[in-house]
Order: structure tokens, then sequence, then C-alpha cells
């Protein structure tokens, strides 16, 4: 019976460790790549679940508790209005805006007799992470019962319908690109205002 040489067994033992140190790199790179993807694809679902959030909302617009118009504030990277957000017949007053790079939805609910959302704290909610958004692109349009999208400044009774565009990206400088999400809503409660 003969056995292995010292010069046999030092290659290898040197063949299994280079192939195991590139085995060891191929799976560290794998792991990173595939941990940014998976980071990239739970934002652009978080900011899908919250698009779809703001729509339903921004469809069930209603006037608030107060008794003030349903819409409060129209602008290109943020909007205000008023919903039965939790649908406990409470009339909330809602902020869809943007902060930096995050989208947050903002909900104060009235208080006293008569309701008033003066002086009552806002909860803040993060809905989207990355927003990268060109400074010419809004991230909510309005729209008149024609269908014509309005020019800022916005007259707030001449909104029909809402469009909101959001450009998420975990590192602008990284692929994969930008995921651009859209969505639009029709104000259900003031048609034929």
């Amino acid at each position: 019976m003969r056995g292995f040489t010292l010069i046999e067994m030092l290659v290898t033992i040197a063949v299994f460790s280079v192939a195991s140190v590139a085995l060891a790199f191929v799976i560290q790179y794998f792991y990173r790549t595939n941990a940014y993807v998976f980071e990239q694809t739970a934002a652009v679902e978080s900011a899908r679940n919250g698009i779809i959030h703001a729509m339903r909302d921004l469809r069930e617009a209603s006037y608030g508790s107060d008794g003030s118009y349903p819409i409060v504030s129209a602008a290109t990277s943020s909007v205000t209005f008023y919903v039965d957000e939790k649908g406990d017949g409470v009339i909330d007053r809602v902020r869809y805006y943007l902060g930096g790079t995050t989208l947050y939805r903002g909900v104060t609910a009235p208080a006293g007799n008569p309701p008033s959302y003066t002086g009552q704290s806002e909860a803040t909610d993060t809905i989207a992470t990355y927003v990268h958004m060109s400074p010419s692109t809004p991230i909510f349009r309005y729209y008149d019962a024609n269908g014509t999208e309005l020019v800022p400044p916005v007259d707030v009774a001449d909104i029909a319908s809402v469009n909101t565009t959001v450009t998420v990206n975990l590192n602008p400088a990284r692929a994969p690109d930008d995921f651009t999400l859209s969505a639009g809503a029709t104000l259900r409660n003031l048609r034929g205002h």
C-alpha cells in the first residue's frame, strides 16, 4: 500500500485552500449583491403600498369635522385633505409630504366640541424611503373635472383628481436603476362640485 507523499499532500492542501478562498469570495459577493436587491425590492414595495394607501385616502376625501372644505392645500410635493382615515366615523386631517428623500403621512384627529384640528398633534409615519425625485418632476399633479392639469398655485376648489409619481432608488450611483411608481385617484365626494 502506498500513501500520499509529502509533496502530493502539500499540493492537495494548497489547491483545496485556493478553492476554499475563491468559493468564500464568491459566496460573500453573492450575498452582498442579493442583500442590495432585497433592500431595493423592500423599498419599492413599501412605496407601492404607501401610494395605494394615499390614493385610497384621496378617493374618499370629505368635508372636515369642523365643516372645512375637503382639500386643505395642494402643492407639488405635498397634499393635505380630510378623510375618515381609520374608518371609525371620525374625519381626520391627513397630510402626505416629501421630507428629504422620505415620503411621510401625517394624521391629525379633531378634538373638542365643536371639533377642531387646531392645536392637535400630528401622528406621522413613513410611507416611502429612498425617494429620489428630479426637481422638475412633481410628486402630486392635480386635474380639473375636464382632465386638464392644474398649474401651481392650485385652487383647491378646482381639483377633481390627483395623480402621484414617486421614483425610488436605494443608491442612484448603483444599478438597478430608478423604479418609478404612479397612481391616480378621482375625488369621489367632490363630483359635480
